[in-house]
């Protein structure tokens, strides 16, 4: 039975993940389900609290959940200014066909896997539709912009990778030895996103 309030946070990586009855390693309980939906509720250094729908709650280490994308903006809080979403539906159409055209070369033997890696390289694509709302994400700027159909407002900016965290103290070493990795992956492969108001201030021109 799902709490009324229940509102997931993040979801649990694709492989699972060990949890605890208290941040303490000698106190194992039952592993979550890869992709299972959770609401993080406290904090202990590395450890986290989560809640699941039907209210069942552990600890985990925290660095391993997935975050969940936050709402869009509100149509009740109007943009301070509106950008017209056309020229980067335009760029990001043009980099999906140039990737399809890729693609279709491999798949026919006209390009070797390094020739594909060297020609896409570079190219960061992100599009997300769900009926009138479009997610999208604006290489030139580095941020994922929310579009409406009318106009677009920032909804997440690549900053600064966080510094990293020291191990956590009281989680088990596989569990360490897997956050590790992640954490290395992920630096290697891209930078960490941050989100931001929607006064304005951190939009471009679209």
């Amino acid at each position: 039975m799902t709490t009324p309030d229940f509102r997931p946070t993040h979801v649990v990586p694709k492989d699972g993940l060990a949890a605890w009855e208290t941040p303490d390693p000698s106190r194992p309980t039952v592993p979550l389900d890869a992709l299972l939906p959770v609401q993080l509720v406290d904090r202990f250094g590395d450890w986290g609290r989560i809640v699941c729908a039907n209210g069942w709650s552990a600890w985990v280490d925290g660095r391993l959940l997935i975050a969940v994308p936050q709402a869009p903006p509100a149509a009740s809080s109007p943009l301070t200014r509106t950008a017209d979403p056309r020229p980067l539906l335009a760029r990001v159409e043009e980099a999906l066909t140039n990737y399809r055209s890729a693609a279709e070369e491999l798949a026919a033997g006209q390009l070797d896997g390094e020739s594909f890696r060297d020609r896409t390289q570079g190219q960061r694509i992100g599009v997300v539709v769900d009926g009138e709302s479009v997610w999208l994400y604006d290489g030139e700027h580095e941020r994922w912009v929310y579009c409406d159909g009318t106009r677009l407002s920032t909804f997440a900016a690549e900053g600064d990778p966080a510094s990293a965290r020291p191990e956590p103290t009281g989680v088990a070493p596989e569990a360490q030895g897997q956050a590790k990795g992640v954490q290395e992956s992920a630096a290697e492969s891209r930078e960490a996103t941050r989100l931001v108001t929607y006064d304005g201030d951190d939009q471009g021109d679209g």
